[in-house]
């Protein structure tokens, strides 16, 4: 009763600059415990444990290969609200979840390699691995309730108007927690061995995820109370209609543009992120650097992000549109993996770090194009459902990513015995990937979606009247 009050009081305030950065403490979080695990976790397990980067990729890959659930999560925030709020219990529940069973996911991963160690690649050993990917599974069913019910309440607080200026800070942000998270956790690794591994990981473990926790309460405590405009937007809110998870499911499949979109995006984070478990690796097998050493390359490729997504929100994106800025942020990229590729024949860390850089920019542009047409492609009805089908799209193109890179790496090294190229194997398929990605995307049309979505919209309230 008090929402539907709101929706007949005076609408909200716009957000200022203030507001959006403390939304952007959300994504700064998710960023950080990002570089705990797909970094910091990925690099101990596969170099200072010797586990298979096969199984470390795989069991890893369980966290994002539950992204069915954020649609789910999704259609829960548009329709049931925990106290009085859509989007908010949602969003501090799954923070939770995710900093605990991190931390309990370090656990195992130690346990799996003593299993190694003393009984080798028996039942015990097996049992271990199963546990890594079920931690992992769990841990993504947090970042889902975190990430898809705050991507809705992103569109909730804000006009068309003032997007482009929030996807520049709280993305911004998200690149800020990356390189916050590299340097954070490579000073707390410093003078990590063989000896003293297990010490310095729990300590890392127990203080980075109390702090991303933090973070997501001041980020969103009293956000949606001051600014949501769910009610006021809605025709099914105001009606005292809920969409049912077969609704959500009608409404998507209704429209043609859902799928063109959402392989674009999953080929995308495919071919950006292929090089994520394997570029730490890349940097200690081939150029020799220490674990704190390939932990700071997060750093550069941060710093070239927030200069891009900056820039590109600014100058870029009102001159060429979203479609072309994504369109160049895709061919950006694939000049970058092509140097990756140069500076290990070169044996140059300098041009590696200078790719770093440069995919960072690169990132940045093709970021900040396609979440624009991310939040175009949604309605006021169904927020939660669709940023809950096009997180599920980065997250099965992440997951995608950090199986095949891992795997793909074993295939390079199978195929061409040298680390090399093995490695440039994987990169080489990025390139290949980045340029499919610029194909698939002349076919999204954001008239024609939005079209379609209303018209689907009325057919459930039709429904429901019926």
């Amino acid at each position: 009763m008090a929402q539907e009050s709101a929706s007949n009081a005076t609408s909200p305030p716009n957000i200022n600059p203030v507001t959006m950065v403390r939304l952007g403490l959300v994504q700064m979080g998710l960023g950080i415990m990002s570089i705990l695990t797909l970094s910091v976790l990925n690099r101990v397990a596969i170099d200072e444990l010797a586990i298979p980067a096969t199984i470390v990729g795989g069991s890893l890959a369980m966290y994002q290969f539950v992204a069915p659930a954020r649609v789910w999560f999704g259609q829960l925030s548009d329709a049931y609200a925990i106290g009085p709020y859509n989007r908010t219990g949602y969003i501090w529940g799954g923070a939770l979840a995710f900093a605990v069973l991190a931390f309990v996911g370090l656990q195992v991963v130690l346990q799996l390699n003593a299993s190694v160690e003393s009984a080798g690649w028996t039942f015990p050993t097996y049992a271990w691995i199963a546990l890594f990917a079920l931690t992992f599974a769990l841990y993504g069913l947090g970042i889902s309730a975190t990430a898809t019910p705050f991507f809705a309440l992103l569109v909730d607080v804000t006009e068309e108007s003032e997007r482009s200026k929030v996807i520049g800070i709280v993305w911004s942000l998200l690149l800020v927690g990356i390189g916050v998270g590299a340097g954070f956790s490579s000073s707390l690794l410093e003078g990590m061995n063989d000896t003293n591994l297990q010490p310095y990981l729990n300590r890392l473990f127990t203080i980075v995820p109390a702090a991303v926790v933090a973070m997501t309460f001041v980020g969103t405590l009293g956000i949606e109370r001051k600014y949501s405009r769910y009610w006021q937007r809605s025709r099914l809110a105001q009606r005292g209609n809920k969409v049912t998870l077969r609704d959500a499911i009608r409404i998507l499949r209704a429209n043609r543009q859902t799928g063109f979109f959402f392989i674009y995006l999953l080929v995308l984070i495919v071919g950006l992120f292929l090089q994520q478990p394997v570029l730490e690796p890349y940097a200690g097998e081939v150029f020799g650097m220490s674990v704190s050493q390939s932990t700071r390359l997060n750093i550069f490729y941060a710093v070239g992000s927030i200069i891009s997504l900056t820039l590109t929100g600014f100058a870029i994106v009102p001159r060429l549109g979203k479609q072309r800025t994504a369109r160049l942020g895709c061919l950006l990229l694939t000049g970058c993996f092509a140097l990756l590729i140069a500076s290990g024949f070169a044996g140059a860390p300098a041009v590696l770090k200078g790719a770093v850089f440069i995919f960072g920019l690169g990132l940045g542009v093709a970021t900040s194009g396609s979440l624009g047409l991310m939040l175009d492609l949604t309605t006021a009805e169904t927020a939660g459902i669709f940023t809950g089908m096009w997180g599920l799209a980065q997250a099965l193109g992440q997951a995608s990513a950090t199986f095949l890179g891992g795997t793909l790496l074993d295939v390079g090294r199978l195929l061409f015995g040298g680390e090399q190229l093995a490695y440039s194997f994987v990169f080489g398929i990025q390139i290949f990937g980045m340029l499919v990605a610029v194909v698939l995307l002349a076919r999204v049309d954001v008239d024609e979606f939005r079209a379609s979505a209303s018209r689907a919209v009325e057919r459930v309230m039709a429904s429901d009247i019926g």
